[in-house]
């Protein structure tokens, strides 16, 4: 049976038991809270993990989620390039908790990362904010920060991409380390 590309709130949370729920946010996102079972493997480690995701499809249905939609829809394509048939979760973790369901948290985690979308808001304004000042006070030329930060944001909303959310993801806490990775595909092999 195919899953169609995209599910609602509603049918994951009766299906969940039967999912291969997979969170392609960063590790510090996914410390946040994230679908009760899911196993997080960055969007950036996709790639590396494509034999272990393909085997967990050929035994049952997989679920990809991310914070909003985005990020998963572009795991999901990188997929379906590599044969594997996977879905997302329309909205995201954002339309699951505002639907009410719980998002687990792991034990002993400390303090939660601000989600990407709120990084890259933060650095976006701080930019835009220092490049104004900057050509207030020092040169006018400074004044191309903000600029350049308008232009990525407008790429950002018609390619559906956001290249200052991939930069951010390289920042040391947004990083998921090779052995957390090798144990989240083991737990994948497992399913």
């Amino acid at each position: 049976m195919t899953m169609p590309s995209a599910l609602a709130t509603h049918e994951v949370r009766h299906r969940l038991h039967e999912l291969t729920v997979i969170d392609v946010r960063t590790p510090g996102e996914y410390a946040g809270g994230h679908l009760p079972g899911a196993l997080n493997i960055p969007l950036d480690g996709i790639q590396r993990a494509l034999a272990d995701v393909r085997q967990a499809a050929d035994r049952g249905e997989v679920l990809i989620v991310c914070a909003s939609g985005a990020r998963s829809r572009s795991a999901c394509r990188i997929l379906a390039e590599n044969g594997v048939t996977t879905a997302t979760l329309d909205g995201g973790t954002s339309a699951w908790a505002a639907a009410g369901h719980d998002l687990h948290r792991p034990r002993g985690t400390p303090r939660a990362t601000w989600g990407m979308e709120r990084q890259v808001r933060l650095t976006a304004g701080t930019v835009v904010l220092l490049g104004l000042l900057l050509g207030l006070l020092v040169h006018p030329a400074f004044q191309l920060l903000p600029a350049g930060i308008a232009a990525g944001l407008v790429l950002s909303a018609l390619t559906d991409t956001c290249g200052m959310a991939a930069m951010l993801a390289k920042l040391p806490r947004n990083r998921v380390g090779a052995a957390d990775l090798d144990a989240t595909l083991a737990a994948l092999r497992g399913r």
